[in-house]
């Protein structure tokens, strides 16, 4: 299953990382709870962990939104598959996101969400291409930066397989 994926993050380096997250998180939030809005499909596995470490009162809820179809390669058009349960309005909301390519996912939620009137709105992502932006979004948390490869694992898939792999990999 596994033959043509080169390991990029391995599983080790990935739970260390989440570790530092939850912390800083925790840190920057105290006295306070967060409300995750987890961006399905591709970050559930990180969202999941990442509130299991966060060492205050979480909330989550879901969107999915999608900008790629089955392609490789972004279309630019962001469609709302599935919104958000509850209001967000007077939370402290992180956005969680797998990965962040051309900014233009992003953005838009970002705004769509700001519109909702959370007390405060924030961006965590597993990966980040900063190289392949196209669209400036401000994210406060970053797992890790990694180059403009076509990526799968820990949630992240092509044409819906490889997101079960314990580790971040190159395709």
């Amino acid at each position: 299953m596994t033959d043509n994926i080169k390991v990029l993050i391995s599983e080790e380096q990935v739970n260390e990382r989440i570790i530092e997250l939850a912390e800083q998180i925790s840190k920057d939030y105290e006295g306070k709870s967060v409300h995750l809005v987890c961006i399905l499909k591709g970050s559930v596995f990180f969202c999941c962990d990442l509130a299991k470490r966060i060492s205050l009162p979480v909330t989550m809820d879901f969107m999915s939104v999608s900008s790629y179809g089955d392609e490789k390669v972004s279309s630019g058009r962001v469609k709302i598959v599935k919104d958000l349960d509850e209001s967000i309005q007077d939370k402290e909301v992180i956005i969680i996101e797998d990965i962040i390519d051309s900014g233009r996912t992003l953005a838009y939620l970002n705004e769509l969400l700001a519109s909702r009137s959370p007390a405060s709105l924030t961006i965590c992502t597993l990966l980040d291409k900063p190289e392949r932006r196209v669209t400036d979004v401000d994210v406060k948390y970053v797992g890790f930066e990694i180059p403009d490869e076509f990526v799968v694992g820990y949630g992240l898939d092509y044409q819906q397989k490889y997101r079960n792999l314990p580790f971040v990999g190159v395709v």
